[in-house]
């Protein structure tokens, strides 16, 4: 056995030992904590990053959609106030009852906000085409002018330049826009695609300063090029007439059984499309009736 000195030696190397352990065991805790630290750290550095472009996100899709619909807004103003235009211009100028029996036209009116005024054009169905029909110099003067002549991209319903107002020749046309957002002016004129639409509702009516109704009863609708021969007004005998028409029935959506000959007066009503520049949607009347 050791002495005394050599055991209480002993048990102090021990304790040592014992002590140097546990501050070891201590240290590890500590590197645990700090990890735990750090990736909050880096947790909070990704949620601010991710707060911040998501804010930004939000606010640049705010900005989009605040300029979209101002945008709009701005579009669509014209079409309103151009459409008031004409119901006041209505609500001055036209007499009517419920069934269109009673309707007349007050053109002295209509001649002194506008001396352009040459007729009224009226369909039953659509009932939205119901407007003045003006004339002047220069077909692109009212594509961008209301019947008021104010700009407006509305614009007028109004006789091609090379016709004579009277509607004495034997193709007269007469140009309306097709909108894409508006059903105003010949824009509800595509209705006329549909050959049961055109059984139903067969005749539009064209008024005069003279007091005359004309009635044209629809021939042809489809759509053409628009410098198609559908759009001539001028011919040089009976027979280039007889021509012209058969070119416009072929050129038809549907075959309607009235009358078109030599002898025969015509109204083609032209609009665009809105699908393609260089395409137009004619209607094309007969007259079948003066009163």
């Amino acid at each position: 056995m050791g002495t005394g000195e050599e055991r209480r030696s002993g048990v102090d190397r021990r304790r040592r030992r014992g002590h140097s352990r546990r501050r070891g065991r201590r240290r590890e805790p500590d590197k645990v904590q700090q990890a735990a630290v750090s990736n909050r750290k880096k947790k909070k550095q990704k949620r601010a990053t991710f707060d911040i472009l998501s804010g930004t996100i939000l606010i640049v899709a705010v900005c989009v959609f605040v300029f979209s619909l101002y945008q709009l807004v701005m579009m669509l103003i014209p079409y309103h106030t151009g459409g008031q235009e004409y119901d006041e211009i209505q609500d001055l100028a036209i007499t009517a009852d419920g069934d269109g029996a009673g309707f007349s036209v007050d053109f002295d009116a209509l001649l002194e906000i506008n001396p352009d005024t040459i007729a009224w054009i009226r369909f039953d169905e659509p009932s939205i085409i119901n407007y003045p029909v003006v004339k002047s110099a220069d077909n692109n003067e009212y594509l961008t002018k209301t019947f008021a002549e104010n700009d407006n991209k509305l614009g007028a319903i109004f006789m091609d330049m090379r016709n004579s107002s009277d509607f004495s020749d034997r193709n007269t046309i007469i140009y309306g826009h097709h909108l894409n957002v508006s059903p105003d002016m010949f824009s509800r004129l595509h209705l006329y695609e549909d050959e049961e639409f055109c059984k139903e509702h067969p005749d539009f009516y064209i008024y005069t300063p003279d007091g005359k109704v004309r009635t044209y009863t629809v021939f042809s609708a489809g759509i053409v090029n628009a410098a198609a021969d559908n759009y001539d007004i001028e011919f040089e005998s009976d027979e280039a007439f007889e021509q012209y028409i058969e070119i416009c029935r072929d050129s038809s959506n549907y075959q309607v059984d009235v009358e078109v000959n030599a002898q025969s007066q015509i109204v083609s009503l032209s609009t665009c499309t809105g699908d393609q520049r260089d395409e137009r949607f004619l209607l094309q009347g007969v007259l079948t009736a003066v009163d």
